[in-house]
């Protein structure tokens, strides 16, 4: 007799497949993007990369409405380049790296800032502002067999029409493979982890009746209702 009821696998659609890519961690680069780290935290731009997670049911599916979160009065939007990885592995080589991506999609990392910078000011860890309900919007997976290991290319972010956030792959300051090299010292890799890699300046609020929309060249386009 099960005495709770097993929640359902998270998966994303596949573009153009009946295929579903099964999530089984998400993990979060911070910091990435050297205009954003100078917009909010004024940090070392040397430091290595550091890494936080979201829950597998943060994901928020194509078509499925954003609920604005409770407890917070400044809901933010970081749109991202998000890898799906479907071979696993401990302390991988950047120069080995690709091998273990199946594809890429468009996310955005929902945030509720006031919280997180709450969090920063009393060194208390990010859950409360980063890992609510919802808080992982995900487009559809392109397979990089079919469109290869985009390095570059524009990634924006509009709300309702104002683009917001715009900038280029190329300006991240850990590409994806040297991300996935630092990120595996730390946590085994497994097939249906994602990685959320980081966002451009330009992140600011969102309020309910907002329309999100955004974008990364060569991969895909992702659109949330605020409600």
């Amino acid at each position: 007799m099960e005495l709770v009821v097993p929640l359902e696998q998270v998966t994303v659609a596949v573009e153009g497949t009946d295929a579903r890519f099964p999530v089984r961690r998400i993990y979060c680069v911070g910091r990435n993007y050297l205009d954003h780290i100078r917009e909010t935290a004024g940090a070392d731009e040397r430091e290595p990369p550091f890494f936080f997670q979201k829950p597998t049911d943060a994901i928020l599916l194509p078509g499925e409405d954003f609920p604005y979160p409770s407890v917070t009065e400044k809901l933010h939007h970081e749109i991202e380049l998000v890898v799906a990885i479907n071979k696993g592995g401990a302390n991988i080589k950047a120069e080995d790296a690709l091998d273990h991506i199946y594809g890429y999609a468009v996310g955005i990392d929902m945030t509720r800032r006031d919280l997180q910078g709450i969090a920063k000011e009393m060194r208390r860890p990010w859950e409360a502002g980063k890992s609510f309900d919802h808080a992982a919007p995900c487009s559809e997976i392109v397979p990089a067999e079919k469109i290869g290991h985009p390095d570059k290319g524009r990634i924006w972010l509009a709300v309702n029409g104002d683009v917001k956030q715009d900038g280029d792959l190329e300006h991240q300051i850990w590409p994806v493979t040297d991300a996935i090299a630092h990120l595996t010292t730390l946590f085994e890799l497994q097939p249906g982890d994602l990685i959320m890699t980081g966002t451009p300046a330009g992140v600011g609020p969102l309020v309910a009746g907002d329309t999100v929309t955004g974008g990364i060249d060569g991969i895909g386009e992702i659109s949330v209702n605020v409600i």
